[in-house]
């Protein structure tokens, strides 16, 4: 199994299935392959199940579903087809796999009120054909499939799950695993749809590569820091790596501020710069020695450290209150990269001011609801389509955080971060992420990919450090792993 760095959506995705048939010369043998490849994933991870329960829809999914069953059947399992009575194969190929099914003493059964005993259910409903939310009868069977005892396997999507948006309209099976079958589909790596696709693998069914379809989106893993996090020059010093102002840390938020500027540090900006009040200044210094602490005293001492700064990153405990409102409007002033998170992220959706060329705000979904005017629901509803109407209305690259981080410029593909986990939905971590993308910033990365490289070190970070467990992560414990990691190739 390979495939591409690329997600794809549905219409993308029926271009490469009706390409592919044609190169087979035979619409059919794409279906056999499915079942076939599916069945051996079957062998991999669940050898010992030898009851194997099969929910078919009408289509061309349940299609997949037939054949599926069909080789376990055949294998010798003890095999039972369950559909719902209005779920008859519709269309050619999905009667051609079931009457296959059939005609090897295959057993069909209509679903009543709960699924028989078995040691594997395999969800082959809708696939990738459901945009809506399901209608009762198939409500009451995706709750039956969730209501069972035993591991769920879901063919190419888990049911009820939109593979366009990642979100979920209404029931949608849980999978313990689920195989995507020729491509990665766009939404099934972001939002809600995380919490029902279990562990994700890929089936390319023995096809060339899909690079030529139309990507919908670019999905980043852990071995693409590469990509930018590369080996420094000898004669490099601190003024050829950046110098990082991370303005923030009014009272009772001076350690966002810390947070924001460790991680810049840790990231490899030459030097950071902290503006903040002058009660967090000792214990600034007593934390972090190596940041430049300062509190400065009207317009002047502010704008001197504006003027210095390679980049500025803003919001991390600012507040909402006078002395934070003043800043960020000198900090947008200033004509210098900006990261703005948090309470910049608050106010400036309250001014409306605007924002000036080569900003990345890194807003969770709660704030993108706020700059948007919309409901938090509405944004989870569609991710992408909040991501990329947040840079087309501000003119700048957006980090939506969340499940599946999106990466978002009104002139680049969008990119999904396929790391990080629920640990890190704790306060400061949107602190580290800050200072991690503009300590990249700071280096010379341009502004959409220090954004992606640094929202994929964040997460990667996150997931090194939540080794010995996910509950009571703390953001401080991704400092070390940040600068591992921000040297791709060092040993352990």
């Amino acid at each position: 199994m390979h495939g591409t760095p690329y997600l794809l959506d549905a219409a993308a995705l029926r271009g490469v299935e009706a390409r592919a048939a044609a190169t087979l010369g035979d619409s059919f043998e794409l279906m056999r392959r499915a079942g076939q490849v599916a069945w051996r994933e079957i062998l991999e991870h669940w050898p010992q199940a030898r009851s194997i329960v099969v929910v078919c829809g009408p289509g061309n999914n349940g299609g997949d579903g037939y054949l599926f069953a069909r080789h376990a059947l055949m294998s010798g399992r003890q095999v039972q087809v369950v559909r719902l009575a209005t779920h008859e194969p519709r269309g050619e190929l999905a009667m051609r796999a079931c009457k296959d099914f059939q005609a090897a003493s295959g057993r069909i059964d209509v679903f009543e009120d709960r699924l028989p005993g078995a040691d594997l259910v395999v969800d082959a409903i809708f696939g990738i054909g459901l945009s809506r939310a399901p209608d009762a009868e198939t409500t009451a069977l995706i709750d039956a499939i969730n209501a069972h005892p035993a591991p769920v396997f879901s063919l190419d999507a888990p049911s009820g799950v939109d593979c366009d948006l990642g979100s979920v309209p209404g029931a949608a099976v849980s999978a313990t695993r689920t195989i995507e079958f020729l491509a990665r589909k766009k939404g099934l790596h972001t939002g809600a749809a995380l919490d029902h696709v279990g562990m994700l693998s890929l089936a390319t069914l023995e096809l060339p590569s899909t690079r030529d379809a139309a990507g919908a989106a670019e999905l980043l893993e852990a071995d693409d820091l590469s990509r930018w996090l590369r080996p420094r020059r000898r004669d490099s010093h601190k003024g050829t790596n950046g110098r990082v102002l991370c303005v923030g840390g009014d009272s009772g938020g001076g350690g966002a501020i810390l947070l924001c500027a460790e991680a810049a540090l840790r990231c490899g900006a030459g030097l950071v710069d902290i503006a903040t009040r002058a009660t967090h200044v000792p214990a600034a210094l007593a934390r972090l020695p190596e940041a430049l602490v300062h509190a400065p005293r009207g317009a002047s001492g502010f704008e001197a450290l504006l003027e210095r700064a390679s980049v500025i990153a803003i919001g991390p405990g600012l507040g909402q209150r006078e002395w934070g409102s003043a800043l960020l409007g000198r900090a947008l002033a200033a004509g210098r990269p900006l990261v703005l998170d948090a309470d910049a992220l608050n106010l400036l959706a309250e001014s409306k001011s605007s924002l000036p060329e080569d900003c990345v705000l890194t807003p969770h979904p709660g704030e993108a609801s706020r700059l948007l005017g919309r409901s938090t629901a509405d944004v989870q509803r569609d991710r992408f389509g909040a991501a990329r109407e947040l840079s087309e209305r501000h003119r700048c690259v957006v980090v939506l955080k969340g499940a599946g981080s999106i990466v978002a410029s009104s002139d680049q593909l969008p990119r999904v971060i396929a790391a990080g986990n629920p640990g890190m939905a704790v306060g400061g971590m949107g602190d580290v992420l800050t200072g991690a993308i503009a300590a990249l910033r700071a280096q010379g990365v341009p502004a959409f990919d220090a954004a992606s490289a640094g929202a994929l070190l964040h997460a990667v970070a996150g997931d090194a450090a939540a080794d010995n467990g996910q509950r009571g992560l703390l953001p401080s414990d991704l400092m070390p792993w940040l600068r591992r990691l921000a040297n791709p190739g060092m040993t352990k």
